[in-house]
C-alpha cells in the first residue's frame, strides 16, 4: 500500500522539485550576482562621494606623495582592490599599490559616459567603476575604482548550497507529510470498509456512510472481477458452463470465429398439413451435444438443409438465425440434389462407413458412384465454409464421418484455419477399415486436420494403427501425433457429453407428476414398472435383442407378468435403406409376437412409440421410467445414457448400459451388460426391479456427478483449448519456417 503511495505521490513531487531546482538555480545565480554587483556599485559611489573633495584638492595641487598616501589609506579595505587616477588622455597620474598591470588608464580612455563593468583578471573577477571629473581646474582627471568580486562567488556558492539543502529538506518533509496523510486516509477507509463488511452494507449503498461510497464501488468492481475470474477458473477444472466456454473463445482463441460443419442440422423446418413451417429438433446425439456449444460460442453452423420447409425459411444467403425462441447463432443451410443425397448420405456414409465402423454384422456396401457423390458433396461444403468464413484463421469443427475429406479441402482454401475433425462413431481396427476401397484417400484428407478427436483412447489407438498400416508418415505413439509432409495432426480422446443442467428440465414438473402423466398417456397401470428404451431405429442399437431379453425375463419369472412394461421410443431413421426397412418390419413383428404371447387384460409387455418425440417429451419419459435400458451392440458414446442420468434430479432410477457403448467408460456405476447375451440382459432388468432405494440413490448420485463434471462444455472447452495451443505454436517463427518449407 505504501509502495503505491510512494510511486503515485512522493516520486512525482521529488521529480518536480528536481526540475524546479535544475532550472531555478541559474536564475537565482543571476539574481544574486546582479544584486551583489548593484550593492558594490552603490558602495563605490559612496566611497567616491567621500573621496571627491580630498582627491580633487590633491590632484589640483599635483601632490603625488600625498595622493599616494591617501589612496593607500583608502584601499586598505580588502574589498577595494585598487584606485587609479588618470588624465583624460589616458596616462596614469597615480596608481594604488595593488593596481593590476592588466588594468590601465589607456584601456578606458575613450569611453563615454562614465561606466561600471566587470573585468576578468587572472586572480578572478573585479568590478571597475569609472568616475569623471572633467570640470576640475587646472586639469581634469578620472578615477578608476576596482572592487574585488571573489566574495560574490563565495556568497553565490553558499546561497546555492543553502537552496539545495532547503529544497531537499522541503521534499523530504513533504514526502513524509504525504505518506502520513495517505496512511491516515487509508486507515480511515479500511475502518469504513471493515465496518461495511461487518455491517453487511455491501449490498445496499444507502446503508453505507456517504464518504465510503466511491471507494466501495471500486472495491465491489474489483471483487466482482476477481470472483468471476476465480469462478471461471474453477469452472475450467470442475464445472464447465457456457460462460466458461465463451471465456475460452475470448481469451484463449482471441474471439476467433467458430464454424461447425455437420450433415444433420440442429433445427429442421417442415410443412405441416396446412403448409405452415414448423420447427423440429432431430433425434441426434450429435445435435444434442453440439447445439448448446453453438449457442455459447455464437458462430456459424453449416449443415444440410433437408426439411421440406427449409428453403422457405432462409434468407437470400441461405441463412437463418436460431434457436427460434432466442436466436444466438447462424444456421447456414447447404442444398443437395436428390442424387447427391442418395449417393453421399444413404450410399457411402450409411451403407458403407456406418456399417464398416459398427460391429453390428451388417455387410458394408461400397460403390464407385457413391464415392463420387461423397467427394462432390464434401467439395460443395468446402465452398460454403470458405464463403462463411469472415477471417483468414477461423476455428472449424467438422463433425463425423460424413466429411472425412473436408480437412484437406478446407486447408487448401483457408491455409491458416485451425481444423478439428471429431469422429462421433467408433473407429474399427486396421483390418476392418482396410475393407474400404478409398481408405488411403480418406486418411490423407483427415490428417490435414490439426486435431482428430474420438470418444475413447481405444478408438484413437485403432486410428493410429490404421494410419501406420496404410500411410507412410511419422507416428509418435507417446504424444499421439501424426506428422505428414511437415504437418502435425494431434489424435486425442474427447468423450462427448450433454449440457448441464439440461434446459428441458425447466419445462417439466416433478418426477411424480411425470410418472403419472406417462402412465396415463400410454395406458400403463400405476403399479407397473416402466423400463425405457430411447433410440433411432438403427441396427446398432440392439432393439430386437432388448425385446428378446424382456421375453426371456417373463419366461423365466412368470411372476413379473403384468408387473413390467418396456416403453420403447424408436424414431424413424434412414427408412429408404433396405437394412433399415427390414429392421422396422422385424421390430413390428417382434412387438406383435411378444405382446400376443404375454398380454393379460389391458397389460402389454411392450409399448412401441414409432414416431419422433420432441426433447421435452423424451425427458418426461426419462423422469417417469424406473430403469433405462441402453444395450447398444456397438456405439461411439450413446448420449441417451447421460440424458437419463441428467434427468433424474430425484437421484432415483437404474441405468442398464452396454459395455460396447462409449458411455460405459465413464458411467461405471450403471448395471453393465453384454448386449449380445440375452440372458444377462434379462437378469439386469430383474436386478433393476429388485434394487433398493439406497443403492439406486448411491449409483445415480455418482453418475450424476460424473455427467455434471464432464459435460458438453468441458468436451468443447478441452478441444478448443487444445486448438488454441496449436494456434499459438503455429504462430512461432520456427513453425512458420517449417510450414513454408513444407509448402515449398
Amino acid at each position: 500500500m505504501f509502495r503505491s503511495v510512494v510511486l503515485r505521490f512522493v516520486l512525482p513531487v521529488a521529480f518536480a522539485s528536481c526540475v524546479v531546482a535544475y532550472f531555478g538555480l541559474p536564475y537565482i545565480d543571476r539574481l544574486l550576482a546582479e544584486w551583489f554587483r548593484s550593492d558594490v556599485e552603490l558602495r563605490a559611489q559612496l566611497v567616491m562621494h567621500s573621496m571627491e573633495e580630498p582627491i580633487t584638492a590633491l590632484v589640483e595641487k599635483n601632490n603625488e606623495s600625498g595622493l599616494r598616501n591617501y589612496l593607500a589609506k583608502v584601499t586598505s579595505d580588502e574589498r577595494l582592490l585598487a584606485i587609479l587616477v588618470c588624465s583624460p588622455n589616458g596616462s596614469a597620474i597615480i596608481k594604488s599599490e595593488r593596481a593590476p598591470a592588466s588594468v590601465s588608464c589607456a584601456a578606458i580612455g575613450g569611453e563615454s559616459p562614465a561606466t561600471s563593468r566587470i573585468v576578468q583578471l587572472s586572480s578572478g573577477s573585479v568590478q571597475l567603476s569609472r568616475f569623471d571629473f572633467d570640470s576640475a581646474q587646472p586639469r581634469p582627471f578620472r578615477v578608476l575604482m576596482l572592487h574585488d568580486l571573489s566574495f560574490v562567488d563565495r556568497r553565490q556558492r553558499t546561497a546555492r548550497d543553502f537552496l539545495l539543502v532547503f529544497v531537499g529538506i522541503s521534499v523530504l518533509l513533504l514526502a513524509l507529510l504525504i505518506v502520513l496523510v495517505a496512511w491516515l486516509q487509508l486507515r480511515r477507509w479500511a475502518e469504513v470498509l471493515i465496518g461495511d463488511i461487518r455491517g453487511k452494507r455491501f449490498l445496499d449503498d444507502a446503508k453505507s456512510p456517504g464518504m465510503s461510497l466511491p471507494i466501495l464501488s471500486q472495491v465491489r468492481k474489483v471483487l466482482a472481477e476477481a470472483e468471476e475470474k476465480q469462478r471461471l477458473e474453477i469452472d475450467f477444472h470442475e464445472n464447465w458452463t457456457p460462460q466458461a466456454l465463451r471465456q475460452v473463445v475470448r481469451d484463449h482463441l482471441h474471439s476467433a470465429q467458430v464454424i461447425i460443419v455437420s450433415n444433420r442440422e440442429p433445427y429442421i423446418h417442415n410443412f405441416d398439413a396446412d403448409r405452415h413451417p414448423v420447427v423440429q429438433v432431430p433425434a441426434s446425439g450429435m445435435v444434442t451435444a453440439l447445439e448448446p456449444i453453438m449457442r455459447a460460442c455464437s458462430g456459424v453452423w453449416v449443415a444440410h438443409g433437408a426439411g421440406t420447409a427449409d428453403r422457405a425459411t432462409v434468407d437470400r444467403y441461405d441463412q437463418i438465425r436460431v434457436p427460434p425462441d432466442d436466436p444466438s447463432y447462424t444456421l447456414r443451410r447447404v442444398w443437395l440434389t436428390e442424387a447427391e443425397e442418395q449417393g453421399y448420405y444413404y450410399g457411402f456414409c450409411n451403407e458403407g462407413l456406418w456399417a464398416l465402423c459398427h460391429l453390428a454384422y451388417v455387410r458394408p456396401a461400397f460403390r464407385a458412384s457413391d464415392w463420387y457423390s461423397y467427394e462432390k458433396v464434401n467439395a460443395k461444403f468446402t465452398e460454403v465454409v470458405a464463403a462463411e468464413s469472415n477471417t483468414d484463421s477461423p476455428v472449424i469443427l467438422i463433425q463425423d464421418f460424413h466429411f472425412a475429406l473436408l480437412p484437406r479441402l478446407i486447408r487448401k482454401k483457408i491455409p491458416k484455419a485451425t481444423i478439428a475433425l471429431f469422429w462421433h462413431i467408433p473407429w474399427p481396427n486396421a483390418e476392418t477399415f482396410g475393407v474400404c476401397p478409398w481408405k488411403r484417400e480418406m486418411l490423407l484428407h483427415m490428417l490435414s486436420a490439426d486435431i482428430l478427436g474420438f470418444h475413447t483412447r481405444y478408438h484413437c489407438q485403432n486410428f493410429l494403427d490404421t494410419v501406420d498400416r496404410f500411410v507412410e508418415c511419422q507416428i509418435d505413439h507417446e504424444h499421439m501425433t501424426v506428422t505428414l509432409q511437415g504437418h502435425v495432426c494431434s489424435v486425442a480422446p474427447y468423450p462427448i457429453s450433454i449440457e448441464w443442467p439440461p434446459r428441458w428440465l425447466k419445462g417439466l414438473p416433478n418426477v411424480a407428476a411425470c410418472r403419472s402423466a406417462v402412465h396415463e398417456r400410454h395406458g400403463i397401470a400405476a403399479d407397473v414398472v416402466i423400463g425405457l428404451g430411447v433410440e433411432r431405429w438403427d441396427f446398432t442399437k440392439g432393439i430386437i435383442e432388448r425385446f428378446q431379453a424382456l421375453e426371456a425375463l417373463l419366461d423365466r419369472n412368470p411372476r413379473h407378468r403384468g408387473r413390467i412394461s418396456l416403453l420403447q421410443v424408436a424414431a424413424p431413421s434412414r427408412s429408404q435403406l433396405p437394412a433399415y426397412q427390414a429392421l422396422q418390419q422385424q421390430t413390428y413383428g417382434e412387438v406383435e409376437r411378444i405382446n400376443a404371447k404375454f398380454t393379460e387384460d389391458s397389460w402389454r409387455p411392450i409399448v412401441l412409440i414409432d414416431e419422433h418425440q420432441e426433447p421435452l417429451r423424451i425427458f418426461e419419459l426419462y423422469r417417469a421410467a424406473d430403469f433405462c435400458l441402453v444395450n447398444s451392440l456397438h456405439d461411439g458414446m450413446n448420449l441417451v445414457a447421460k440424458e437419463f442420468v441428467a434427468a433424474r434430479d430425484d437421484e432415483d432410477g437404474v441405468l442398464i448400459l452396454s459395455t460396447f457403448a462409449g458411455a460405459s467408460r465413464e458411467l461405471s456405476e450403471a448395471v453393465l451388460i453384454n448386449p449380445f447375451d440375452v440372458t444377462e440382459t434379462a437378469e439386469a432388468m430383474e436386478t433393476a426391479m429388485r434394487m433398493g432405494r439406497d443403492e439406486r440413490r448411491n449409483r445415480m448420485s455418482l453418475m450424476r456427478r460424473t455427467v455434471k463434471e464432464n459435460n458438453v462444455y468441458r468436451w468443447a472447452g478441452r478441444m478448443l483449448m487444445d486448438a488454441a495451443r496449436i494456434r499459438q505454436r503455429q504462430s512461432l517463427p520456427s513453425a512458420k519456417r517449417r510450414r513454408g518449407a513444407s509448402d515449398g
